[in-house]
């Protein structure tokens, strides 16, 4: 479904019936990540699932898709569908834009997972590479998704998830290259919201990928000292997703069941 928000075609899907349920996609992904787990989640919950500004069949808006205006494109959608709480499940950069809802709108949170994510901000060596990044995919946008994608997985499951990979990257390849240099340019000038996971109201799981080669272990497991989040560690990478399908999907049915 089409949602009209600031001039610009905003997609949305709409599944089931109960609690609402909002899944956020990561960077260069589209709400097409979430496929499998949607029709197990809608049995008893009402999830929507959006594409994000610059991704899957939503529009850009501008050069620079901060994580604020992400949020208040995901604020248009659950207004539009009049829908007040939700319990927010947000991958990579999908949890950076649902950390910046959180922050606008604590009282329509009813729970945040953090999906292979963190809520600290880039570090200065992070942003260097980002901006390589924009370099990178301006030179050539394929090369650039193509390698993006495949280092987001341990090497070990490259073999093993080969086509999963190789449909990944067919996906990915559609976001246009302004939606790419837009979400690292907004990734890259995100605020720090680590302060979220010690004093918001509302329940909260961190979904970690013991050997996720983008984010450090040791710096997502410092993050939940002295919260009440609650840590859940994979084997595999980035794509828990994928990498640990029936782990990820059985641990998020849990948190949504027990919220």
């Amino acid at each position: 479904m089409i949602l009209k928000h600031k001039g610009i075609n905003i997609f949305y899907t709409e599944t089931g019936k109960g609690s609402a349920i909002v899944l956020l996609h990561g960077f260069l992904e589209s709400s097409k990540i979430w496929d499998t787990f949607v029709p197990k989640l809608a049995k008893k919950n009402r999830v929507v699932c959006i594409d994000l500004l610059g991704h899957g069949n939503t529009e850009c808006l501008g050069y620079i898709h901060t994580m604020e205006l992400m949020a208040e494109a995901v604020e248009a959608v659950l207004k539009h569908l009049r829908i007040r709480k939700s319990t927010f499940i947000g991958h990579s950069m999908g949890g950076y834009v649902a950390l910046a809802f959180a922050e606008k709108n604590p009282d329509n949170v009813k729970g945040l997972c953090l999906l292979n994510s963190t809520a600290s901000a880039d570090t200065p060596e992070k942003k260097q590479n980002r901006a390589r990044g924009i370099i990178a995919v301006k030179q050539n946008h394929k090369t650039f998704i193509r390698h993006a994608v495949s280092n987001l997985f341990i090497p070990e499951n490259h073999k093993k998830f080969a086509t999963q990979i190789k449909q990944l990257i067919k996906d990915c390849q559609k976001t246009p290259l302004q939606g790419i240099v837009a979400a690292l340019e907004g990734m890259k000038i995100r605020e720090d919201r680590e302060v979220l996971l010690h004093f918001s109201p509302y329940k909260k799981m961190m979904i970690i990928g013991k050997n996720d080669p983008i984010l450090n272990y040791n710096n997502l497991i410092s993050q939940t000292k002295d919260t009440n989040v609650n840590v859940v560690v994979l084997d595999g990478g980035h794509m828990s997703f994928i990498e640990n399908e029936s782990a990820c999907l059985a641990n998020i049915m849990h948190f949504i069941e027990n919220n």
